[in-house]
């Protein structure tokens, strides 16, 4: 069996022992003669993986009792519309702008006709930095962050604090580090980067503002239905949701979510590591401060796109794939999720010294 090192920023990396696990029960599940893909979304078979795969995410994010739990469909993109959809009021909805991302989710308010407002932008240093100091007001109806930002590669390292409900894009960190639940009240995520495959939609919202939405919102963009009816209103991404449960059990082997944060940023240290002590040859894009831990984005020196390339075509030959930067900013960037090893990080930052020496 070979297994190289995926890189990509999502889908990303799986761990190979959670990919066994699905292998083997691939055909027969539990015992039951048929493959957990054929079961039937209403059938006890299915029902208990469910709602052991919510249970294991409220015990090891520890997710407070008044939070539902969601998994729905269209990605985080849909996010963007179905926020303001059950959210807003009429008043004014705040948006910090850290990237594409949150970008996408303004355009969507924007669509909506929301009377939006951005308090905190980082677009004019080129989305290298999270804004200092944001200030959202107290009365907005909403207010809306994106926790990392995949592409340019920064972080937040404290959410915000606001009486107005704080929502949290966190597409590509959930489950990555503890949170602190008092600040949150609605985060989503796709679930593959951290926590399975592409396909599920992770929801966890107050349970307070489930009844904001307004009557004229689709059956099916109302986070209530889906809240009433735990997610199965209509027929889920039951073998997506199965692997989430998979991998929940794995992060419970690893220590849960605390001892994941340690091994994330030691692997994520050992990258900056190479960067800052090339003397130059690497330069990363996020300034220190707002590094994530998620991604690491960074050029060689003077942009050079030629040598990026060559490494690129160099880490492929050596069974690491996916370190191209994203068609928007290029460059180079290492997605190093929970599922990432060590190893990997380690392998990659031996061969971008080697690389160093050889083209400095």
């Amino acid at each position: 069996m070979k297994r190289i090192f995926n890189f990509n920023a999502g889908p990303s990396t799986l761990p190979t022992e959670v990919l066994m696990e699905a292998k083997e029960e691939l055909l027969d599940f539990r015992n039951s003669g048929i493959s957990i893909m054929e079961s039937s979304h209403r059938a006890k078979l299915y029902d208990d993986v469910h709602n052991e795969a919510i249970d294991l995410i409220r015990e090891l994010y520890k997710v407070p009792k008044d939070y539902h739990i969601l998994f729905l469909q269209g990605g985080a993109s849909l996010q963007f519309a179905m926020v303001p959809m059950n959210l807003y009021l009429g008043n004014c909805a705040q948006y910090a702008d850290t990237g594409s991302w949150s970008t996408k989710a303004i355009k969507e308010a924007k669509i909506q006709n929301v009377n939006y407002k951005i308090v905190a932008s980082s677009k004019e240093s080129g989305y290298d930095r999270i804004p200092k100091d944001i200030n959202f007001s107290d009365e907005a109806d909403y207010a809306y962050i994106t926790s990392n930002n995949t592409i340019y590669g920064t972080q937040y390292k404290e959410f915000p604090k606001t009486k107005a409900p704080l929502v949290i894009d966190a597409s590509s960190d959930i489950l990555s580090y503890p949170v602190n639940w008092e600040r949150i009240d609605l985060m989503f995520a796709g679930a593959q980067k951290n926590v399975g495959p592409a396909g599920v939609t992770i929801v966890i919202i107050k349970d307070s503002l489930l009844d904001r939405v307004k009557e004229n919102v689709p059956t099916m963009l109302r986070y209530k239905t889906h809240a009433q009816k735990n997610s199965l209103y209509n027929t889920p991404p039951t073998f997506g949701i199965y692997m989430i449960n998979l991998m929940m059990k794995w992060l419970k082997r690893k220590g849960g979510v605390e001892e994941i944060a340690k091994i994330n940023a030691k692997k994520a240290k050992i990258l900056y590591d190479t960067i800052d002590n090339s003397e130059g040859f690497y330069v990363g894009h996020a300034q220190k401060d707002s590094r994530s831990l998620m991604n690491v984005t960074f050029n060689i020196k003077d942009k050079n796109k030629e040598l990026e390339e060559k490494l690129v075509k160099l880490a492929e030959k050596n069974e690491m794939i996916g370190l191209k930067g994203h068609r928007s900013v290029g460059g180079l960037r290492a997605s190093i999720y929970n599922a990432m090893p060590i190893e990997g990080v380690e392998k990659l930052a031996k061969l971008m010294e080697e690389f160093r020496k050889e083209y400095q």
